[in-house]
């Protein structure tokens, strides 16, 4: 056990509690934290409390005295666990695995960050200098990622919003070669909406304040975030975060990892496009719908290298194919205009994300490597995903987000309460039985099949004709009427929290979140016109038509109907708890709160 400091910090494993209650618990932590330890052990488990304040314990010295030391020599700390698993990998040859979770504000991102450092630098002492580079752009990507991924919400200045996992590839001495980064659920919605006090993504923030006032004007915008329809909400928001120094440090980033300077350039001229799309707008005669400002359509079209007709063509007409195969170009109400815009404006972005993702993974993939000749290539996997979230008002991404943790945490009790209690079952330990709560209820009621909420988004996203938010809200009242952890205004309308063809709410693991249906079908759909697909496929720039291949699909080709968002969401996090379950060595969160601060929590766990 961890005896490593004095008792006036605490327990600093809660494993040596006299008595273990929630009440003494959650004393020992508060001692510890307000003496300034924010880790605790629980067996091999860490709990970080984040102190939201710069801490000297990590850097040089405590990296050296973590180092290659087991994990109760020192008091606890991220840097064991790190250890942990790099030893674990090394000496056995095996992939590990850490997983980073806690409720949103919880210091993931920080955590993830200290636990890259520390494994950048423990290897290579031969100071190899491809392994320094490969080391050198690993460092580099969460840079960049935290840039175009992160925002700023009401909970945290620094908010992934998106989810990310990172392979990390070892050879046989333990030194990093490469590596691959998936990255899951991009909240694009808040590129054009956020709530009030909340911020777009940085990029746009640190592009508009750190770039040259000769590149803003090249690009024909105003320094002044304010100005923009899709930046202003955020633009007086306070945050810790410097926009002037940290766009220099993307840039850096981006030349450090192989970015070309016709690629960054590419970037920006995306992010310009955003801003300008984010202030056209319709008018209608009645008849005709047109566009008030075309000065804005040759900005997008010099900034896209498209047409300027076709992008206001794109705006303005869906071309649709009929049963004989006629083209017919059919005209935009105001409202669909607007759709068409805001889909347009996201994708673009989605798609700008998921290339940079991609032309990373193209200079940190593991290339050309034979196992006979170089030995065998081990991985360590660091999970940094999105919290469990619950906010005043709370939309399909978080129903994504809280399902994603829901799976999570399936996945805990799956690997450790289920396999420890089978084993002391297998060696014939007298023990006393823990009852705790296994949470698949609740995610066969987010992912069955034919009866799940997934489901039946799906099913209403399917349905011909004008299927409302509402509808959808009635069928699931109906099909969930019975189920212990759903409920409604309509199955409860004596709970006025919740409002009548609006609100449900889910009983999860960690505390009950209502759900605001609105925007859930639109959402789900995450239909965007295959003429806005055309229009960047034939951009004469090669970086934005790479990002659009499906756009080369003429107007009368037959596609399959795409999957759902909720869908393929679901798929891609059924996949990586796939691939974690594999994995010999395993850390997860067990706890979400902690006073006013918030809770990590690290497993260590060998198969």
């Amino acid at each position: 056990m961890a005896e490593m400091e004095g008792l006036e910090f605490g327990k600093s494993d809660f494993v040596l509690l006299d008595e273990v209650t929630m009440e003494h618990f959650m004393e020992n932590l508060k001692m510890r934290f307000e003496k300034g330890r924010i880790y605790t052990y629980i067996g091999d488990v860490v709990v970080s409390v984040n102190p939201y304040k710069q801490m000297d314990i990590y850097g040089k010295d405590a990296i050296n005295l973590y180092r290659g030391r087991e994990l109760y020599e020192n008091p606890p700390h991220l840097y064991a666990i790190s250890d942990a698993a790099y030893k674990a990998m090394k000496r056995r040859a095996r992939d590990t695995c850490i997983v980073i979770s806690g409720e949103s504000g919880a210091g993931k991102t920080e955590a993830s960050k200290y636990i890259m450092h520390y494994i950048a630098a423990i290897t290579n002492p031969s100071q190899r200098e491809d392994v320094e580079s490969v080391k050198n752009v690993l460092l580099k990507s969460n840079c960049v990622l935290e840039a175009f991924g992160n925002a700023k919400t009401n909970r945290n200045d620094n908010s992934s919003r998106f989810g990310k996992y990172m392979d990390i590839n070892f050879n046989f001495n333990g030194d990093p070669m490469g590596g691959h980064i998936n990255n899951y659920l991009l909240e694009k919605s808040r590129v054009v909406h956020q709530q009030e006090g909340e911020r777009n993504f940085h990029s746009f923030y640190q592009f508009l304040r750190g770039a040259a006032n000769e590149t803003i004007a090249s690009f024909h915008l105003q320094s002044d975030p304010g100005f923009y329809a899709y930046t202003k909400e955020g633009a007086a928001a306070t945050t810790c975060n410097n926009d002037h120094s940290s766009h220099k440090a993307v840039l850096d980033a981006l030349e450090v990892i192989g970015f070309s300077k016709e690629e960054i350039n590419t970037i920006y001229q995306i992010l310009a496009s955003i801003l300008h799309l984010g202030g056209i707008e319709f008018w209608s005669d009645g008849e005709n719908v047109e566009i008030s400002d075309l000065k804005i359509v040759e900005y997008v079209s010099e900034l896209t290298n498209t047409d300027a007709e076709s992008v206001a063509k794109s705006l303005l007409y869906r071309t649709v194919a009929t049963g004989g195969g006629e083209v017919i170009e059919k005209g935009h109400t105001e409202e669909e205009a607007c759709f068409g815009r805001d889909a347009f404006t996201k994708a673009l972005y989605e798609r700008l994300f998921g290339w940079i993702v991609g032309r990373i993974n193209n200079v940190i993939e593991v290339k050309d490597y034979n196992p006979v000749l170089h030995g065998k290539n081990t991985v360590i996997g660091v999970l940094d995903i999105y919290g469990f979230e619950i906010f005043d008002n709370n939309s399909f991404e978080q129903f994504c987000i809280n399902y994603c943790n829901e799976k999570l945490q399936q996945l805990f009790i799956e690997l450790i309460l289920q396999q420890e209690q089978d084993e002391y079952n297998r060696e014939g330990i007298q023990w006393q039985h823990i009852d705790y709560f296994d949470n698949q209820i609740i995610v066969d009621l987010v992912e069955q099949q034919h009866k799940g909420i997934i489901s039946i988004l799906d099913e209403a996203c399917l349905t011909v004709g004008k299927v409302t938010d509402t509808v959808c809200l009635d069928s699931m009242d109906i099909k969930m009427a019975q189920h212990p952890h759903y409920t409604s205004r309509q199955l409860i309308p004596g709970d006025k929290t919740m409002d009548f063809q609006k609100h449900f709410r889910i009983r999860h693991y960690a505390g009950d979140v209502t759900y605001s249906v609105e925007g859930f079908l639109d959402k789900n759909r995450d239909q965007l016109f295959q003429d806005f697909k055309r229009l960047m496929y034939n951009s004469s720039n090669p970086v934005m038509k790479e990002m659009w291949p499906d756009g080369q699909l003429g107007i009368t080709e037959v596609t399959k109907r795409p999957l759902t968002a909720a869908t393929l969401f679901k798929n891609s996090i059924v996949a990586l708890v796939e691939k974690l379950a594999c994995k010999p060595l395993f850390a997860e969160p067990i706890a979400h709160g902690a006073s006013h601060a918030s809770v990590n929590v690290f497993r260590s766990h060998i198969t």
